[in-house]
């Protein structure tokens, strides 16, 4: 029955909509990403789900062709006059990576040793790239022992990172609301100018360009771009593909939040889903038992030196700390965590379209550029360096 395609992605995608049920009736208190993840791990160890449940649902290994279109995706929800105001967000996702590795180093290094607490580093401030970067390094060094400690921080530091974001972010969401609730009653007239008003776009000139297939196929060529910039320049490939979101936003190629617009994210974020909930798949409970104590002490360890790091900068410059804490939280789950906890506290905190789009709009600008500050380009660069110094 499971070597059927149909029915295991049906099963994985199962797990997706229970995490959307259960953060609809929690009011985003327990995010869809958490319960999703915590699902599957269960149901795999109950061996509920086979060991090639994600190999036999094909849809997660498609997740590597959705990535850049996703955050090109991204970069065209994110005007060029918004993201000159988000460096603040910048500072605030370096500052809580520099609190977290600093405590890690520090603590960890004196209960157990330096190898462990640099392992897990990388891992907690990072994504995929920090993890591989940790696990060549130590192969080399024949520490592959070690391997599973960072792996396993890895997949779970969105357990931590998910709840506590997402309750910190509805304190701030309630206080936008609360603050500028005169400026977002629903009129009719605005509906009006909205619905008759004109901008002048490529697809005005170039009429071909409205049709969805063909700007889907765009977006996959500049995606394919962007990969192979990557290959040979020490630029990740999802910047490049964000900013060719931008640009193509600004110059008029693609629409403003483009996969809606052409019916296709819905699907091209289920499929990355299913590649974040499948990363926890090689957890088991024995090895979870057994390096339990070192990433409890990292994952709590990391989770409040982010924390202290953010809200110093939250301080230096002058967010609110609701507000400064969820972007440098970014680093324990990135993308597509940050997009979904946006969406999820939008959704439960709005009466209407015209402020689920304001706040919607508010949290997602900073939470982005913080996810890939963190965990795209400073963790890998800042797990590069550490890496180095294991003996």
């Amino acid at each position: 029955m499971w070597s059927e395609p149909i029915i295991s992605a049906t099963a994985l995608f199962a797990l997706i909509a229970f995490g959307e049920i259960i953060s609809t009736l929690t009011k985003a208190r327990v995010p869809m990403l958490l319960t999703s993840m915590v699902s599957f791990l269960l149901l795999k160890w109950a061996g509920i789900f086979p060991e090639n449940i994600l190999d036999s649902a094909i849809l997660p290994s498609l997740g590597a062709l959705a990535i850049a279109p996703a955050i090109m995706h991204m970069g065209t929800m994110m005007p060029l006059s918004t993201l000159k105001t988000q460096w603040k967000a910048v500072i605030i996702s370096l500052f809580g990576i520099v609190g977290s590795t600093a405590m890690i180093l520090i603590i960890v290094t004196l209960v157990y040793d330096f190898r462990i607490a640099a392992s897990g580093v990388g891992p907690i401030s990072g994504g995929i790239v920090a993890l591989l970067i940790t696990i060549d390094k130590l192969n080399e060094l024949n520490l592959s022992y070690l391997i599973v400690l960072p792996a396993l921080v890895q997949g779970l530091q969105g357990v931590i990172g998910l709840p506590l974001s997402s309750i910190i972010m509805k304190r701030y969401g309630a206080h936008f609301l609360e603050k500028n609730a005169k400026h977002l009653q629903p009129s009719s007239q605005e509906e009006v100018e909205i619905q008759t008003s004109t901008v002048h776009t490529l697809h005005d000139k170039y009429p071909i360009l409205r049709n969805n297939t063909l700007r889907l196929f765009i977006m996959f060529v500049l995606a394919s771009l962007a990969f192979i910039i990557g290959e040979f320049t020490p630029i990740h490939f999802t910047l490049i593909s964000l900013f060719f979101g931008i640009i193509g936003l600004k110059l008029g190629l693609f629409e403003q939040a483009e996969l809606e617009k052409n019916k296709s994210f819905t699907l091209i974020l289920v499929i990355i889903m299913l590649i974040v909930i499948g990363s926890m798949g090689d957890i088991t409970p024995q090895d979870l038992w057994h390096h339990l104590p070192a990433i409890l002490l990292i994952l709590l360890i990391g989770t409040f030196g982010i924390l202290i790091g953010g809200a110093v900068a939250a301080k230096l410059i002058g967010w609110r700390y609701t507000k400064a804490l969820p972007v440098a939280l970014t680093a324990l789950y990135g993308f597509p965590g940050d997009y979904m906890l946006c969406e999820e506290v939008s959704r439960s905190l709005t009466k209407n379209q015209k402020e689920h789009d304001a706040l919607f709009k508010e949290l997602l600008s900073p939470m982005l550029i913080g996810g890939f500050t963190s965990v795209t380009v400073a963790s890998v660069v800042l797990t590069g360096i550490l890496m180095n110094f294991i003996k």
